[in-house]
């Protein structure tokens, strides 16, 4: 079961388990040494600041992940809002700092790993670098092949480090002594000044919250429990840090704690000598198995940020290929892990340079991250989280301050590194990104729309950052095809391309493999030999189609539990602006595109049109109509039709009596531009007009009805339950409008 599967059962439960099992590790096992050399006693406070700043971001984390629960977390966001610019720099930022963290998490498990195995020098290498390199490879590799932690394992890690710290804690207390604690320069020898370098290098222990706002879709109620689980997470992991941190300087002093293995030092000064062997040797490999999960979960999550930026032509997408045994993102997995290495190699002998670079760029990151939530707050009117932070705009403009605030406590070289990575993530934009990403920030957006209103230098940089879309495929319009089963593939394809080829747009062929609930998409997956071949094959016949049509196409498959929300899923992600499916168990009968609870709670991403069964021959169009806010996007289609594959157009009216009903048809096309239609005007039964009109048609082009929910099922769908009886086949078109609960009831 995976993480995001687990917290679809388990709810906030499973979620604080996410957030706290990445976090848990590196803070208690591996920092405190280096940290109380750094700040003295006082380090205890360096934590809790630490936990004070990341429960600040924590918020803003909470809000943009209930309003937009996407993979690629703060990149994502960053890119959405502030544009590709900056969504560069918070991408790259994020892939490295995660690169500097797993060498961080590995040098850690090399530490605890050389205590039971002594490891041999090699050439430059010391024997904890021989073991994190080992470490690192294997991490590697188990992501290489698609290995990873499942939500059950990583309950059941949490559980088991909890019951190991737990057992330090208690015996720990038992053998506190506050003289040793406060030595003789009592609580701040080295001054209070000391409290944010602390800070600043073990903020890395800190990283792990906004994991849980990736499996953001996938929880109960959400408003609700991410807030809860990534807050509630930051805090527990804060006041466990601190009682942890305290009890290891209250056993041994400050001065004395080892660098590489403070816990198994403590702990071995903590219990009884007839004891303190095992629980050494308990603790030890409860360091391996806390540093091991924060590196897979690292690498992982590293993957997915390179999946985010590929797809958004960030950086080239030939690093997301899939590799055809596997199913895994193979090469950005190997140039991931490459980094990795070469940070192992040559800043492993300093672990505090590893903390402190990937806590920099994660602070970089952290601090637009909550930009880009007032850019979305300020300049966008469809952003509607399900938690928003208090007191805004305070808690963000906080977070920016004490996340630059802290840059300035970490030390030159760490700025240095990580600054050079900036740079380059700039560098990387003019030189590639600019010329292949579609995708203009909100923000640039929202400047480069009010040019006469704003400063001629804001607008010119504006200007100067902006995607200028050479080399890569035009800002057109796209039209997503659903595809499902072979038969009605080149029908959908065939509707779609006509529609793309007149919007001048292009065509993206989704195929949405549905997965039966009581299969997890893992045991889905090991059937990819199957799927794959299946599926390539109703994709190239999917390009063959469209390229035939002389239209621009992308194809895609994806496995997922959910058949048609992740069709909707999938238009929102890649904002399309035209959705066209087969039939796929939705009765065009009921009048609506959506199932009855779809059609309560959500609005659809896009305009959708749903084909049935019985193929595509657009020769002879009938277009019924009664006005409404789909009939728009019906006279769209007959247009696209008419101008793309010559088709014969004949709009039909039922009215009281014939002249009111031409006078309103006559105005009706001329508002939407049909010409050279045929107009039918009709008195009596709406459906008998329409099941005779379509006798001679090949298709039948119908708009949404308007009625309500609760009228369609008290009264039948006036207009619409002929549709199912007709031997033409019937296309089911639906404009998305927002509507109250009221309009959604009762029409």
């Amino acid at each position: 079961m995976s993480d995001e599967e687990l917290a679809k059962d388990l709810g906030l439960l499973s979620a604080l388990t996410i957030g706290i099992g990445t976090m848990i590790g590196a803070g208690i096992f591996v920092l405190p040494g280096v940290a109380a050399s750094t700040a003295g006693p006082i380090v205890v406070a360096s934590f809790v600041v630490g936990g004070l700043i990341a429960l600040v971001n924590a918020l803003s984390v909470s809000e943009l992940g209930t309003a937009m629960p996407k993979a690629g977390g703060g990149y994502y966001y960053v890119n959405r809002a502030l544009g590709p610019l900056f969504g560069s720099i918070a991408g790259l930022g994020d892939w490295m700092g995660l690169a500097f963290a797993s060498a961080f998490y590995s040098i850690g498990f090399g530490q605890y790993l050389a205590t039971l195995v002594p490891m041999p020098d090699v050439l430059f290498l010391t024997e904890v670098q021989v073991g994190a390199l080992v470490a690192g490879a294997v991490f590697v590799g188990v992501n290489y092949i698609g290995a990873k932690e499942t939500g059950g394992v990583q309950t059941v890690i949490v559980t088991v480090l909890l019951a190991i710290l737990a057992l330090f804690a208690v015996q720990g207390w038992l053998s506190f002594d506050l003289a040793t604690l406060l030595g003789e320069g009592g609580v701040a020898p080295l001054g209070y000044g000391a409290i944010l370098p602390g800070t600043a290098l073990v903020f890395v222990s800190f990283l792990g919250y906004a994991k849980i706002a990736t499996v953001a879709e996938e929880l109960k109620n959400p408003g609700r429990n991410l807030p809860l689980a990534i807050i509630g997470s930051v805090a527990i992991v804060t006041v466990l840090y601190a009682i942890l941190v305290s009890i290891m300087l209250g056993v041994v002093p400050w001065t004395e704690l080892s660098q590489s293995a403070p816990l198994t030092q403590a702990t071995q000064s903590a219990f009884p000598a007839g004891l303190a062997g095992v629980a050494v040797t308990v603790v030890t490999l409860g360091a391996l198995l806390a540093t091991a999960s924060s590196a897979n979960a690292s690498i992982l999550a590293s993957a997915r940020i390179n999946f985010a930026m590929g797809r958004d032509r960030i950086v080239t997408n030939w690093l997301n290929d899939i590799h055809p045994k596997y199913a895994t993102p193979y090469r950005s997995i190997v140039v991931t892990g490459a980094v990795i290495v070469v940070f192992i190699a040559a800043l492993g002998r300093d672990i505090e340079v590893l903390a402190k670079a990937a806590s920099v760029l994660h602070l970089v990151v952290y601090a637009l991250m909550n930009a880009a939530l007032i850019v979305f707050r300020e300049t966008d009117p469809e952003y509607d989280p399900a938690f928003t932070v208090p007191l805004y705009p305070l808690t963000p403009l906080a977070g920016i301050g004490l996340s630059l605030g802290l840059l300035a406590f970490v030390g030159g070289q760490e700025l240095l590194l990580s600054g050079l990575f900036v740079v380059a993530a700039v560098v990387w934009y003019f030189l590639y990104a600019r010329k292949n990403t579609t995708r203009q920030g909100l923000l640039g957006r929202h400047i480069l729309a009010r040019d006469d209103e704003l400063p001629p230098s804001v607008v010119g940089a504006a200007a100067t950052v902006a995607p200028d879309g050479s080399g890569r495929v035009e800002d057109v319009p796209v039209t997503m095809v659903a595809l499902s089963n072979p038969r009605t593939e080149r029908a959908l394809v065939t509707l779609g391309a006509a529609l793309a080829k007149h919007d001048g747009g292009r065509l993206l062929a989704t195929h949405v493999i549905q997965v039966p609930d009581q299969t997890s998409l893992e045991a889905a997956a090991d059937q990819r030999d199957r799927i794959s071949k299946t599926s390539k094959r109703l994709v190239d016949d999917a390009r063959r189609d469209a390229e035939e049509l002389g239209v621009p196409v992308e194809t895609r498959t994806v496995l997922s539990h959910e058949g048609l929300g992740e069709v909707f899923d999938s238009a929102r992600e890649h904002e399309v602006d035209r959705l066209v499916m087969g039939h796929s168990g939705t009765r065009l009968a009921g009048g609506r595109v959506e199932g009855a609870l779809d059609e309560l709670t959500h609005d659809l991403p896009c305009d959708v049109l749903v084909l049935d069964e019985r193929g595509f021959d657009p020769s002879e169009v009938l277009l019924p109509t009664a006005g409404g806010h789909s009939s728009d996007l019906s006279a769209a289609v007959a247009r696209a039709l008419q101008e793309t594959t010559d088709a014969r157009v004949s709009v039909l009216h039922v009215a009281d009596d014939v002249a009111s009903g031409r006078a309103f048809l006559e105005g009706w096309v001329t508002d939407h531009g049909l010409t050279d239609v045929e107009l039918l005007v009709e008195t009596g039964d709406v459906e008998a007009a329409i099941g005779d009109a379509a006798t001679d048609k090949s298709l039948v082009l119908v708009g949404a009805t308007e009625r309500g929910l609760v009228s369609r099922i008290v009264g039948g769908s006036l207009t619409l339950s002929v549709l199912d009886d007709l031997d033409t086949t019937v296309l089911l078109a639906e404009r998305p409008r927002t509507r109250s609960i009221r309009e959604r009831l009762f029409g």
